[in-house]
């Protein structure tokens, strides 16, 4: 055999045995039968190389939380949250006719009505305003509304918190130039059902904001694609997804989606109309229904709490079924018509407990307890239902609803 063949074979087996002892040591065990998402981890990744850059980001194949999906929305997974800014894949979703497609280079935005220059803007138009971007949250007004309380706090998960880039629909109705006498808008979307609210001009002219980004990309076609109206601290239906149409007229519209639909029976039989904030609302995330904590000792409790009146000032802890109440600390940043993150430090004994959340807001309102709300709205009104949630720790640990 020539000398160089000889080198070069010696060169492959050594490296061939290199392989092997890398991937022996990196404790790979590969199975040639699974995709490379169900290979096990190296053991020790420092002796591996990684998979290169990808064009579009994806999270670790080992993070799984998902949204729950139903008929016409998905719940985002709150439990599975850190902080107070949900990921876009997993805010939380509700059409009433699918979600549809729209080219945004065909599509436009019609500014018209009580106004001296009625305005028809094409994406390219709307980006040339100057843009803003804010933190809020979004919540549909029939979340959580299970007077007997939930089972997981997922089933609450018609809510979601996200930074928002637009323009203030007040620079646009400035544009257009709103008449004497004009005092509500009329806001209509793309979709098959042609989702249309009125909204008060003096809202429109504060802080609405026609968005066309979300957490720094552009909005998802669940979410608006490309523009939608959204209408801080307002129940979540009023800020029109696939937005192509605003009216400015003198009075509400008393559309579909504000006689029929949300609206709130009272218990004299009269319908509340036009109920627009979301009251104040805390949620405990951990410990929460259908999760399991590993024995007695010290745990963090956290959860999130958003009023749609304003900041949140105090969120409030019981680990007795209300019976006291410490104040838990508020994690930064506190921003107003946003989520924000509460913890408390708490040691368990091992007894079986109940541990409630409350918050108040800048304004005084507190969030109360499930019995004073039925009392005062009934048991027909379904929506903004704002209850403080109850969840029992049983000896061994379980988390399951604690109105029971």
């Amino acid at each position: 055999m020539k000398p160089g063949r000889s080198n070069r074979r010696r060169f492959l087996q050594s490296g061939a045995g290199l392989g092997a002892a890398l991937a022996a040591g990196a404790g790979l065990a590969a199975d040639d039968t699974k995709p490379a998402s169900e290979q096990p981890a190296p053991d020790d990744p420092t002796k591996v190389q990684g998979r290169r850059a990808s064009a579009y980001g994806e999270r670790s194949r080992f993070e799984t939380a998902v949204r729950t999906v139903q008929e016409h929305n998905s719940l985002t997974p709150l439990a599975a949250m850190t902080g107070i800014i949900t990921p876009n894949a997993l805010h939380f979703e509700r059409h009433h006719a699918g979600v549809p497609d729209i080219d945004p280079r065909r599509h436009r935005l019609m500014i018209h009505g009580l106004v001296d220059r009625p305005l028809m803007l094409t994406m390219d138009d709307l980006k040339r305003f100057p843009a803003v971007s804010r933190i809020y949250f979004m919540e549909c007004s029939g979340n959580g509304s299970r007077r007997t309380g939930l089972r997981t706090v997922q089933e609450a998960g018609l809510t979601s918190c996200a930074e928002w880039t637009g323009v203030n629909l007040s620079l646009l109705l400035r544009e257009a130039g709103v008449r004497t006498g004009a005092n509500w808008i009329v806001a209509e979307g793309s979709d098959a059902a042609k989702m249309t609210r009125s909204v008060r001009l003096a809202k429109a002219m504060n802080d609405v904001l026609v968005a066309y980004g979300q957490n720094g990309e552009a909005l998802r076609p669940e979410q608006g694609y490309p523009v939608r109206m959204f209408v801080p601290g307002w129940e979540g239906n009023i800020s029109v997804k696939w937005l192509r149409r605003i009216k400015v007229v003198d009075a509400p519209y008393q559309t579909r989606e504000e006689t029929s639909k949300y609206t709130d029976l009272m218990p004299s039989g009269k319908a509340r109309q036009f109920t627009f904030e979301m009251d104040p609302k805390s949620l405990i995330t951990f410990p929460s229904g259908g999760q399991k904590l590993q024995g007695p000792g010290f745990y963090e409790i956290s959860g999130l709490a958003w009023s749609g009146r304003g900041a949140i000032r105090r969120v409030e802890v019981s680990t007795d079924r209300g019976l006291t109440w410490k104040d838990a600390i508020l994690q930064e940043p506190v921003l107003p018509l946003a989520y924000t993150r509460f913890r408390h430090a708490w040691k368990w004994d091992g007894s079986e407990v109940v541990l409630q959340s409350r918050c108040t807001d800048e304004h005084g309102d507190t969030q109360p307890p499930v019995e004073a709300l039925l009392k005062a709205r009934g048991e027909n009104s379904t929506y903004h239902f704002n209850a403080i949630q109850s969840w029992k720790i049983t000896a061994d640990g379980n988390v399951e609803n604690g109105f029971a």
